[in-house]
């Protein structure tokens, strides 16, 4: 049997941090991840699933996540199930995380838009081409 998950997509708010009353940390978010084609309106849509992180991971998805930010997700899916104050049985599908892989930097260390410095405006290869000015000393071979 094999239950591994692969998922690429925004978080849709802040992870939240839990511990249990054991003090194990667990964090909870949600990931919007594209399908793979549009609808008959040509519109693209998402699916929202939950994701679950455990201990240490999750500590460090609590304190480096942020809504927005583009993440890849590992792990495998589960069910559970309770019964809620009616009396009725509730079913939960979750993705249990055991690998999360930041991909694109930290927005909070971004500059807005209207601020960015000249160095960020700059083509990175607008001197391709062009010798570049480094001392023998820096080289490492």
């Amino acid at each position: 049997m094999l239950n591994r998950v692969i998922l690429i997509g925004r978080l849709t708010r802040d992870p939240e941090l839990r511990y249990t009353p054991t003090g194990v940390a667990t964090t909870t978010f949600t990931l919007a991840v594209d399908r793979p084609f549009t609808n008959q309106s040509g519109e693209r849509e998402a699916d929202f699933p939950p994701v679950v992180t455990w201990r240490q991971l999750a500590e460090t998805c609590a304190n480096y996540l942020r809504k927005g930010r583009l993440t890849a997700i590992e792990g495998r899916i589960q069910t559970r199930n309770y019964e809620n104050n009616e009396g009725k049985r509730v079913y939960v599908t979750e993705v249990i995380a055991d690998n999360v892989r930041f991909l694109e930097s930290n927005r909070e260390n971004r500059q807005p838009d209207n601020q960015n410095t000249t160095r960020n405006n700059q083509d990175p290869f607008s001197e391709d081409g062009k010798p570049i000015d480094i001392s023998d000393d820096d080289l490492p071979f």
